[in-house]
C-alpha cells in the first residue's frame, strides 16, 4: 500500500469515527450500536496501519488479493449485521403482537364496563 493510499484510508476512518460520534451526541445512534461501529473503524484503522496483518490474513484464508480479503469482512461483518437486526426485529415483532392483544383486551374490559354502567 502507498503512503498516498494509507494517509487517504486513514483521513477516511477518523472522518468515520468523528461522524460516528456525532451522531451519537445528536441522538441519532443509540449507543449500542455505537460500539460496534467504533471497533469496526478501529480494526480498519489497524489494517490501515499494520498493513502486514492484513497480508498475513490474506495468506491465511488463501485469497490472492489484500482487497478481497477486506471484501469478505465486509461481507462477513454485513451478514452477521442483518443477523442482527433481524433477532431484533423478531423480538419488536413479538412485543408488537403483546402490545395489541393487551389493548384489545382492555378495549374489550372498557366496552364490558361502560355497558354494565350505562355510558353508552
Amino acid at each position: 500500500m502507498t503512503i498516498r493510499q494509507q494517509i487517504f484510508a486513514v483521513i477516511v476512518t477518523l472522518a468515520m469515527f468523528a461522524f460516528i460520534i456525532y451522531l451519537v451526541k445528536e441522538r441519532k445512534l443509540k449507543e449500542e450500536y455505537s460500539w460496534l461501529w467504533l471497533l469496526t473503524g478501529a480494526f480498519l484503522l489497524v489494517l490501515v496501519l499494520y498493513y502486514d496483518i492484513l497480508k498475513w490474513f490474506t495468506k491465511m484464508i488463501g485469497a490472492v488479493l489484500p482487497t478481497t480479503t477486506l471484501f469478505l469482512f465486509g461481507i462477513i461483518f454485513l451478514i452477521f449485521f442483518s443477523l442482527h437486526f433481524a433477532i431484533k426485529i423478531s423480538s419488536l415483532h413479538q412485543q408488537l403482537k403483546n402490545l395489541a392483544q393487551k389493548v384489545s383486551l382492555l378495549e374489550a374490559d372498557l366496552e364490558e364496563k361502560r355497558k354494565i354502567s350505562g355510558f353508552e
